[in-house]
């Protein structure tokens, strides 16, 4: 793993990645045993060095020559990333650098997606759990080859977590009102109540994706942070489209072309995430031919479930102040209920008399979705103007840690549609939280849990307060618009209404280019040649209370299978000849 000075920065990270280049220095010219008339080809050209991405160049580099396209920078020399104590900045930054892209659903809820090598695991809370045993066994995954390839990511980056008093609480909380059995510290996804690992060291450093890097072949290896992937390039001459390269700009803005070779089983890789995926194919000419011809995109081959069925987990997250000051934690500890939901906390957004008036994030108590607001009425003006009367919000009620009640399974479904033809810009996202009644249900079965999380004795005893004094807090919370809290009541109705006005993201959106619609069983974009999409845009259900672990395990498991599989195929045509 990475070290640190004294000073709290990391050694310089270009040492131990000396195939991390920016991506104006490539040059699509080469003299190498992997050129083609003086063209560089590559075996594998995987388009996005996120969660799903880094793990799989890494593994396919041990055989083959790889090119690993990612459109941000590099984790390792930024402190918003590398720090737990930073983690609200990242998302708070919605800077052309950030490392975190801000986008707006239709629904109105703030979102985020990466911008930066490592993906999703360079900006998350940091939780570390595996999919269960049933989810790998509906997927079709092979199940050996699955318990391979999570201990292969968790040698590298998982950790334990420090167990804080907060999360203590929350644990002991979850025990105490039902969510049983007590599971202790594990990796795998058991009804009841467990502490999972997480990519946050016991110095609260970060440790992402991007490190499995460190597993590659630096001699077959290619990494160009800056390169913004436009679109796919196919040989249309055959009777199916033909992948065969990557039409990419640098951070100059200069214009591109990256190539695989003709060989046969080399491959373009996409694996730019939920929104990231869809919005490539499209741009590619893979998608509804109305909605290409719109936008003048050429149409490659149609498929009309390219971006569709998106579904984004909603999440509600209630307030709990303390009358003293807690630790800092993300998530470690999370409820596994029956009910659908899942129960996780997190505290301390480092909040202080100095910094209280500032924006942190889609996180923090001041964005809370503004329930008051309408949702297409929560703008960047109104996060403001709400920040500014922050001021008078009691300072002791930013002395406390979040709550968040999580729908595992909705049914409500969404799409993903192109605004424009610019790659660098979001798509038109939308997630229709709520529309399908047993989601509602299930919110309202999880707010109760929480309510009842609140009472419980080992929550009063660590806030050292009564049922009175939480329930005085809780309503001045409400009152002063902080919006994580609900009224307590038991009317079943107002209950659905405070799920659907402080609904949230915990940025688990996934789907767009599901299995069986847009790619086989084998990652494959159907219709086209030597294209696969590996990455959670292939998910109908999101894996495990939080899928990063699975994500990175599927980046690592469809490498070996893809080197086991060519490795068959040429032993066979050695045979034949």
């Amino acid at each position: 793993m990475q070290s640190f000075n004294t000073k709290g920065d990391y050694n310089p990270w270009q040492a131990r990645y000396s195939f991390i280049r920016q991506a104006s220095s490539f040059s699509s010219l080469s003299s190498s045993s992997s050129s083609n008339g003086g063209k560089k080809v590559y075996d594998y050209i995987v388009v996005g060095g996120g969660t799903a991405g880094c793990p799989l160049a890494a593994t396919l580099s041990q055989r083959y020559n790889v090119l690993l396209l990612e459109r941000g920078g590099v984790p390792f020399a930024n402190r918003n990333v590398s720090f737990l104590s930073n983690f609200h900045l990242t998302l708070a930054d919605t800077s052309d650098t950030s490392a975190s892209q801000y986008f707006v659903s239709n629904d109105g809820v703030y979102n985020a997606r990466a911008r930066v090598l490592g993906g999703g695991t360079s900006i998350n809370a940091g939780f570390y759990t595996r999919a269960s045993a049933s989810y790998v066994k509906r997927v079709g995954w092979d199940a050996k080859l699955v318990n391979e390839s999570y201990p292969w990511v968790e040698r590298q980056i998982v950790n334990q977590p420090m167990f804080e008093p907060w999360q203590r609480a929350v644990h002991d909380g979850l025990l105490e009102v039902g969510v049983s059995p007590d599971n202790g510290f594990t990796y795998d996804h058991l009804y009841g109540t467990k502490v999972g690992g997480t990519i946050f060291d016991k110095h609260g450093r970060r440790h992402t994706a991007a490190e499995l890097l460190a597993s590659a072949n630096p001699k077959n290896i290619d990494v160009l942070v800056h390169a913004k992937a436009q679109k796919i390039v196919f040989d249309t001459s055959g009777k199916k489209p033909r992948a065969v390269g990557v039409v990419f700009n640098d951070e100059n803005g200069v214009r591109h072309k990256a190539f695989i070779s003709t060989r046969n089983g080399s491959e373009i890789l996409v694996t730019c995430g939920a929104i990231g995926s869809p919005q490539l194919l499209l741009l590619s000419g893979i998608g509804p031919r109305s909605d290409l011809e719109k936008l003048n995109v050429s149409v490659v081959h149609e498929n009309k479930f390219v971006g569709k069925d998106m579904s984004d987990n909603p999440m509600n997250a209630i307030y709990v102040p303390f009358n003293k000051p807690v630790t800092q934690s993300l998530i470690e500890t999370v409820g596994i209920t029956k009910k659908g939901v899942y129960i996780e906390a997190s505290s301390g957004y480092g909040q202080s008399r100095d910094s209280i008036s500032c924006h942190h994030g889609i996180t923090s108590a001041e964005i809370g979705q503004l329930s008051r607001i309408p949702p297409k009425k929560r703008t960047h003006e109104a996060i403001e103007s709400y920040k500014r009367n922050k001021k008078d919000i009691p300072y002791e009620a930013f002395h406390g840690g979040f709550i968040l009640s999580k729908i595992a399974n909705p049914k409500s479904k969404g799409e993903l549609k192109l605004i424009n033809t610019n790659a660098d810009d979001n798509p038109s996202v939308t997630f229709n939280y709520f529309n399908h009644v047993d989601d509602l249900k299930a919110c309202v079965s999880g707010i109760r849990i929480v309510e009842k999380l609140v009472r419980s004795k080992s929550f009063l005893n660590f806030t050292q307060c009564d049922n009175k004094t939480v329930d005085k807090l809780l309503n001045m919370s409400v009152t002063a618009n902080v919006n994580l809290i609900p009224r307590h009541t038991n009317d079943t109705q107002s209950l659905e209404q405070f799920c659907r006005d402080t609904v949230i993201t915990i940025w688990h959106y996934h789907g767009g280019c599901h299995v069986g619609q847009v790619v086989n069983a084998n990652y494959e974009v159907m219709g086209v040649h030597r294209l696969r999409v590996i990455d959670g845009s292939t998910f109908d259900k999101s894996p495990g209370t939080n899928p990063q672990a699975t994500v990175m395990m599927m980046g690592r498991y469809m490498g070996v299978k893809i080197l086991r599989e060519r490795s068959r195929k040429s032993r066979r045509i050695a045979n034949m000849n």
